[in-house]
């Protein structure tokens, strides 16, 4: 069984938004991060709505299988738990204000608007969510690490989750939902860290996250969940665990539809304003197909015959 040391940091721009702390345990050396998570640790699979204490995000093999689980530390003992049957609660409790600061204007919201927090630091009534890559059969298997990939977002906001490192470091956004997904974070092997998770709205919220790392044995590994957020006192937990994903769509290099729908032409940097060069190979075939057929013609009509025959145009 492992312990872990708790500890709440100073406020950001004079107590404006607890969103500082250190980054992960393997990163940082922080001893606050600092776990060790037992192989013979149960899986459940009854829901459950997780309100406050501390949670993380991680892989482990169920039953043979790669499988992103919930593994809750607050729970008697630690428990790992299935992703559809949990839902992540963050309350009032987690409202906290935007800061009049130009390092923050990629928040999804007005300075001094209130948002709602997971903060990056324990907060007290606050639910606590990092992730690890620690399950003892997960170290042992994974070469070096894995990623975590947001697949998509589902809400009626804004979600950005963001890292940093210490009072004074600047903001590293690891998620946004504005920009175009897959969007991916490494993950070292043996690594607990916690982020800053930033809701725009109260309400519910559908995350989805791929899991996935290549193994010493040459294998490969990945697992798709979609993790479960209710916003807001107001939100309810049961429309949370009703609630289904629509996936959303993947960036693509494709060009975008033109007025007519088809997809608009794109400029080549090479032949600008001059014909491409398919279209000028097209145009000289035609010229000397014309010219073959005049000679062919002059050759008179039994010439015409054999070139026929020949298979010639």
């Amino acid at each position: 069984m492992r312990t872990m040391t708790r500890r709440l940091v100073p406020l950001l721009g004079a107590g404006l938004l607890t969103m500082t702390a250190a980054a992960g345990a393997a990163a940082t050396g922080d001893p606050d991060l600092d776990q060790e998570i037992d192989a013979d640790q149960p899986v459940a699979t009854d829901q459950a709505v997780l309100s406050d204490g501390h949670v993380d995000i991680g892989p482990r093999y169920v039953d043979g299988a790669w499988t992103l689980l919930v593994h809750d530390d607050h729970a008697a003992p630690p428990t790992w738990r299935t992703v559809p049957a949990t839902v992540f609660q963050v309350g009032d409790a987690a409202l906290t204000p935007v800061p009049d600061n130009p390092d923050y204007a990629f928040l999804p919201a007005e300075p001094g608007t209130e948002v709602h927090v997971v903060p990056q630091a324990q907060r007290p009534d606050v639910i606590w969510v990092g992730w690890n890559t620690q399950d003892p059969t997960v170290m042992d298997s994974v070469d070096r690490g894995a990623t975590l990939t947001l697949r998509g977002v589902q809400g009626p906001g804004d979600v950005v989750m963001f890292l940093q490192s210490g009072t004074l470091g600047e903001p590293e956004v690891l998620w946004d939902s504005r920009e175009p997904y897959p969007q991916d974070v490494w993950v070292e092997v043996n690594t607990h860290t916690h982020a800053n998770w930033v809701f725009a709205e109260p309400g519910v919220y559908l995350v989805e996250v791929e899991v996935s790392a290549d193994l010493v044995s040459g294998a490969a590994e990945a697992d798709t969940q979609v993790l479960r957020f209710s916003v807001g006192d107001a939100t309810s937990t049961d429309e949370a665990f009703a609630t289904e994903y629509a996936a959303a769509p993947e960036a693509t290099d494709a060009p975008a539809p033109d007025a007519t729908g088809s997809p608009a032409a794109a400029e080549d940097p090479v032949n600008d304003g001059e014909a491409p060069p398919l279209l000028a190979g097209v145009a000289g075939a035609a010229v000397l197909l014309v010219a073959v057929a005049v000679v062919a013609a002059l050759r008179g009509r039994s010439a015409k015959r054999r070139a026929r025959a020949d298979g010639a145009p």
